[in-house]
């Protein structure tokens, strides 16, 4: 199998995006793709974060990364077939195969939530170098499963910023500040945002009295190490359960 194959059995089809939806995620690094999750999927998927999050205690997210002002939770393949959805749905994977091209393997599948009174990440980067515009590593999408507003910290992005050539950290005098360019993603729960993992994006101070959910998955060109060895962590149940697909794009084999 490769990945154009894989791909293929996920229903990816070279029309899945729309011209106009290939052009706006070339130009501005970001793509809102709405109604991906039915609402009974987005309940699903968040109460079981929710249980996850409460199981593990200060254990969670620890696969990959803990964060103060937020909880995290790592490794969800291993936890439940219903995020399998996260990495085989092919409007989501059409898109990191216009960023990355039919070369890619997931690289972590993590869940975080902003907590009230938190939120607020300096502008970033996904990557640890700039690259060129033919050259992307790697590409992110935010599964939304709450409303994302200004109220909430939505996640903020700079549209183009991909092509700067530069890190904000090394462009900006404070990447904490708001940038004369960013915009807001502000979309309702169900909605997934792909952005080239290469685009200035952080969170915003979620200033309600609720978290704000989402799931995070990300792909990197194969040959690149894994946010999290997919290998390392696989479950024989884990491995029974996905179909040869699911493996190719996960990069890993028994």
């Amino acid at each position: 199998m490769d990945m154009k194959m894989a791909l293929a059995t996920c229903g990816v089809k070279p029309d899945t995006l729309s011209a106009a939806e290939k052009e706006r995620l070339t130009r501005d690094g970001y793509l809102p793709l709405y109604n991906i999750l039915l609402p009974e999927q987005v309940c699903q998927l968040g109460a079981r974060a929710d249980e996850l999050v409460a199981e593990e205690g200060a254990a969670a997210g620890l696969e990959v990364h803990q964060e103060i002002g937020a909880d995290r939770l790592s490794d969800l393949i291993n936890k439940d077939p219903r995020y399998d959805v996260c990495f085989t749905h092919p409007r989501v994977l059409a898109a990191i195969w216009h960023v990355l091209g039919a070369d890619f393997r997931l690289s972590s599948l993590n869940f975080r939530a902003a907590l009230p009174g938190s939120g607020l990440q300096a502008l970033h980067q996904d990557w640890r170098e700039v690259v060129a515009p033919d050259n992307y590593q790697a590409c992110n999408s935010i599964w939304l499963l709450d409303d994302f507003s200004a109220a909430n910290g939505a996640t903020r992005v700079v549209p183009g910023s991909q092509r700067s050539g530069q890190m904000p950290q090394d462009a900006l005098e404070d990447p904490m500040a708001p940038h004369p360019d960013q915009r807001l993603l502000e979309a309702p729960a169900g909605t997934v945002v792909i952005f080239n993992a290469h685009t200035w994006h952080g969170g915003t101070f979620n200033g309600s009295d609720k978290r704000r959910r989402a799931l995070h998955t990300f792909f990197c060109r194969r040959e690149q190490p894994q946010q999290l060895d997919q290998q390392r962590y696989l479950r024989e149940s884990t491995w029974k359960r996905l179909s040869p697909t699911a493996r190719f794009i996960l990069d890993v084999k028994m």
